[in-house]
C-alpha cells in the first residue's frame, strides 16, 4: 500500500513502520526510565500507534510523566506527511526522572476519517481499549523545545518536547 501526498512525495507502509519504530522506541525509554508503565504496555501503546498511523487514522501522540497531580514532563508526536524537508533524528533524550507518584497519561489524536466505522474496523486490531478523552494537552505549565524529527521520506513525526 502507497499514499501519495503531492506528485513528488509519496511514502509507503514500510516508511510509516520505520517511523513508528523510533516513536515506540521513544514511548519504552520514557515508560523504563520513569518506571511509571511497563515495557509491555508501552510496547502495546506503539503497537496500536502503528496500526493507526499505517490506516491513516493518527494525527498527534501526547504522553505525559505526572507526579501525582503535577505535570512534570511531556513529549508529543505530530504526523507530518509531507516530511520530505526533514532530516531524521536517532531516538533518545527521554531518560526521564523518577519521581513520587508516577502516572504516564497517553493521549492519541485522530484524523478526521478515524469514524465509527473506522473503529468498528480497527476494534479486533488495537491492543489497548482507548477511550475518549478531553484532557487538555497544552502543557501550559511546562516550557517547550524542539525535539527530534522521525523521518522515512515523505512520511515523519515531528516530537516537541516539554518540561519544567
Amino acid at each position: 500500500m502507497s499514499y501519495s501526498s503531492t506528485a513528488t512525495e509519496t511514502y509507503s507502509v514500510t516508511d510509516i513502520e520505520i517511523v513508528m519504530r523510533r516513536v515506540a522506541a521513544d514511548i519504552v525509554m520514557i515508560a523504563s526510565s520513569t518506571g511509571a508503565a511497563s515495557e509491555e504496555k508501552a510496547r502495546e501503546w506503539g503497537h496500536d500507534i502503528e496500526v493507526l498511523a499505517k490506516n491513516g487514522y493518527l494525527s498527534a501522540v501526547d504522553l505525559t510523566l505526572f507526579s501525582g497531580n503535577s505535570e512534570v514532563k511531556a513529549v508529543r508526536y505530530d504526523v507530518n506527511r509531507e516530511s520530505g524537508t526533514l532530516t531524521t533524528s536517532r531516538p533518545g533524550g527521554v531518560l526521564w526522572p523518577r519521581v513520587n507518584l508516577p502516572y504516564l497519561q497517553i493521549i492519541l489524536m485522530y484524523t478526521p476519517e478515524y469514524n465509527d466505522l473506522a473503529r468498528s474496523k480497527m476494534k479486533g486490531k488495537l491492543r489497548v481499549s482507548w477511550v475518549p478523552s478531553n484532557v487538555d494537552t497544552s502543557h501550559s505549565t511546562l516550557n517547550s523545545t524542539s525535539g527530534r524529527n522521525y523521518v522515512s521520506n515523505a512520511y515523519g513525526m515531528q516530537r516537541k518536547d516539554f518540561s519544567k
